[in-house]
């Protein structure tokens, strides 16, 4: 079945027509009604043609559209068309295989959305479906997400879902891989962002007033506190991420012209998925690809350049180059035995 918004209207407009008995519906005043009712939906007029309104009826009567029960009525030379059985429409017919393979995608892709805040009732629509449907049933997959559903934290996305939207303080218990000990601290959240299926938000600390980011998955409580939340006024974060790779962004940071040897094996997937919307080719010679960057050097940076191995080179500023040399020798060292 066509699936844009003019096939759309189309169907529903000779669905009209048909369940009609009060005149007949010769071809030309088929055409005339879709041409009406995509005008009055769209504004455009753009003139449906006579091979469109028979292919439309064909559909309308196959099994993969819904075996309408059409009668094609001879008047002399011209044919109208109405419904045998003028309590039929189209829209009170179940889905035919092709809506249930779509609906069924649709409910699929929707389905990583589970556990965020406002998308609860995605479990319910399940339910409610899967008797009609099977979306239980044993079928083949056909498509995958990359996400962990076993990530630590996604609890807390709601609390602090809502904590931003409502303006609310919040007391975090919350112990990051670097400190032995636990921390308490009071922090008016701004803003959740996701980077490598890992979730972040994005706060100010009360106490030291500085812009902090917390994984997720090292949040230990989440509560609410008395003290009165205090507005973001420092940071937009429509563009807060625009200058770096990841969450990363450090004090007094710059932007800086990062210069990358990309060889000509790897290019193409550099070419195809950019680091960076910034990125550009410098220059193309026999056995690899220079390209720049405008980036705040960060450790995403660091280790998403190290990820390609032996197919990147970092070749300027000097002083990043220095820390990932530093980084590669204790990789040789680990890796030299």
């Amino acid at each position: 079945m066509a699936t844009n918004k003019h096939a759309i209207i189309r169907y529903q407009a000779l669905d009209r027509c048909f369940r009609n008995t009060g005149r007949k519906y010769y071809v030309e005043d088929l055409i005339n009604a879709c041409n009406k009712a995509i005008y009055e939906f769209s504004g455009t007029d753009i003139g449906i043609s006579r091979r469109q309104i028979f292919e439309d009826i064909k559909f309308m009567e196959s099994s993969q559209g819904w075996n309408a029960p059409l009668d094609h009525c001879r008047d002399g030379h011209k044919v109208y068309y109405k419904y045998i059985d003028t309590s039929f429409s189209i829209n009170n017919q179940p889905l035919n295989e092709t809506e249930e393979n779509q609906l069924k995608e649709a409910l699929m892709t929707i389905s990583r959305f589970k556990g965020m805040p406002q998308f609860g009732w995605i479990d319910e629509i399940f339910a409610r479906l899967d008797a009609g449907l099977g979306l239980s049933k044993t079928e083949k997959k056909i498509i995958e997400f990359d996400q962990n559903d076993y990530l630590k934290g996604l609890e807390f996305i709601t609390p602090l879902y809502n904590a931003i939207l409502y303006s609310k303080t919040v007391l975090i218990r919350y112990k990051s891989f670097r400190q032995v000990e636990e921390q308490s601290f009071i922090l008016y959240p701004y803003f959740l962002k996701q980077y490598n299926n890992r979730w972040y938000v994005f706060g100010k600390n009360a106490e030291s007033k500085f812009i902090v980011n917390l994984a997720l998955d090292r949040i230990l409580e989440i509560s609410d506190h008395k003290k009165k939340y205090e507005n973001n006024k420092e940071i937009d974060f429509e563009e807060y991420f625009d200058d770096i790779i990841g969450v990363t962004v450090a004090n007094q940071g710059k932007v800086e012209r990062i210069e990358l040897k990309v060889s000509n094996a790897l290019f193409p997937y550099i070419q195809t998925k950019p680091i960076h919307g910034s990125q550009k080719v410098k220059a193309k010679e026999e056995d690899y690809t220079v390209v720049t960057l405008d980036l705040i050097p960060n450790y995403e940076l660091e280790s998403l350049i190290l990820s390609y191995g032996e197919g990147m080179e970092l070749v300027k500023p000097a002083a990043l180059r220095r820390k990932l040399n530093a980084r590669v020798a204790k990789m040789y060292i680990n890796y030299k035995n």
